[in-house]
């Protein structure tokens, strides 16, 4: 059985709307090409005309403000059904609001089809002027007119690479231009220039669509561009990172037994979240799973530096941490940073440097000097302290880590050894 791709043709435009007239020759258009209506996809965008959605028996994407182009070609980056159609509509204000997304599809000639709903005005939020505002066209923020030209979008989108592109006045039928478009190979793209009938009518009196048109210079007409719709596979591609990333075996035994979350924090330039690092390699040769997140400012070198880790027997869903189960803090500048989330701790164990003045917590505290070693190695010193109290891991899959990643010269592995008794 058929469905049309409109579900009812009493549409929810004010009388005399020229979008009406666009969902209506959309659907006329599809309907003689034969789609039925979940083999396409529309992707409107904020104003009036995406109040079209509801009304439409196709699937439906609604935008942000300018963004429906965006959403529609990362539809089409994933789509690799031919038989699928992809449809957006936009308002002038969007279509200006988005310009460069415009421009992007249409300069890779990505395959979808943009419709332009051009009422030369913003009309859902009051009747200001728009980059697609014709010169002397009034509106509420123009009212002697606009003083100046719009954009010409369809001699851009052509310019761009579109393979398709046409201006047609919103008058009468109008499908078989919108076939055209949907036939289109590539990016195609239609500006169907129209008067509001709130807003454009009431501050233009006796002007009429195609008077208005003639005007403006734009003047009705199609460009064609010959070239071939975007592909994947146009050029070589990037060796795929993960390939070199080494794999990481189990060759030691955990002890521990539930999802464990530690933030680290100290200062730039202290090793944090190379501490992180070397823990998370060493869990994961554990047998672990585990997740690394560094904090810190767009300065990098000045500051302090955070590193959140989590460490579980299972998959890791989640690697936020809004209460940690432990906190190793060596400088005051991490201690700074960290102080709500310490607040926070009803339990766990809280390791702070000595030089430190201690936090409010509710976790156990355990108070050392983690700098005797060097403050580069602080964190590392402190987080591997809280290992050997808890068992979670072996402290030689720590050092092992040290060794593989070619770190030895770097830390100094004799001094922390000292210190655990291996």
């Amino acid at each position: 059985m058929n469905v049309n791709i409109l579900k009812t043709d009493s549409l929810p435009f004010c009388k005399g709307c020229g979008h009406d007239l666009i969902s209506k020759n959309t659907a006329k258009a599809l309907e003689k090409m034969g789609y039925n209506p979940l083999d396409v996809i529309m992707v409107t965008d904020i104003g009036c005309h995406g109040i079209i959605d509801r009304s439409l028996n196709t699937h439906t994407i609604h935008g942000l403000h300018g963004r429906s182009v965006a959403l529609g070609a990362g539809i089409a980056f994933g789509n690799s059904d031919p038989s699928k159609k992809i449809i957006v509509f936009i308002g002038d204000g969007g279509a200006t609001i988005g310009l460069q997304h415009i421009m992007e599809a249409a300069r890779l000639n990505i395959n979808m089809s943009v419709i332009i709903h051009n009422n030369m005005l913003y009309g859902m939020t009051g009747g200001q002027s728009s980059g697609l505002t014709p010169e002397g066209f009034h509106t509420t923020t123009s009212a002697d007119g606009n003083p100046f030209d719009g954009y010409d979008i369809c001699a851009l989108s052509h310019t761009a690479g579109a393979s398709y592109v046409a201006r047609v006045s919103g008058i009468g039928d109008i499908s078989d231009k919108f076939i055209k478009a949907f036939q289109t190979q590539g990016f195609s793209l239609i500006e169907v220039v129209e008067i509001c009938t709130s807003y454009g009518v009431k501050f233009n009196p006796g002007r009429k669509l195609n008077e208005i048109i003639q005007a403006s210079g734009r003047i009705p007409g199609e460009w064609i561009n010959n070239r071939l719709p975007f592909s994947h596979h146009q050029g070589r591609k990037v060796d795929n990172l993960f390939a070199k990333t080494p794999e990481i075996s189990k060759s030691f035994n955990t002890g521990l037994e539930k999802p464990l979350s530690l933030i680290m924090s100290g200062s730039a330039g202290e090793g944090v979240q190379l501490a992180a690092t070397i823990i998370v390699k060493a869990a994961m040769k554990s047998g672990l799973h585990a997740t690394q997140k560094g904090s810190y400012p767009v300065t990098v070198g000045v500051g302090f530096s955070t590193a959140e880790v989590n460490l579980s027997p299972k998959e890791i869903n989640f690697h936020g941490i809004n209460v940690p189960d432990i906190a190793v803090i060596t400088s005051a500048e991490g201690l700074a940073h960290s102080t709500r989330r310490i607040g926070l701790m009803k339990s766990g164990t809280l390791f702070i440097d000595q030089s430190l003045t201690p936090p409010v917590t509710g976790a156990e505290m355990i108070i050392r000097d983690f700098r005797e070693i060097g403050y580069r190695t602080a964190s590392l010193f402190a987080v591997m302290y809280f290992i050997k109290q808890s068992g979670i891991l072996p402290l030689e899959a720590v050092f092992d880590t040290i060794e593989s990643e070619g770190l030895s010269s770097k830390i100094p592995v004799e001094k922390l050894k000292s210190g655990f008794e291996i």
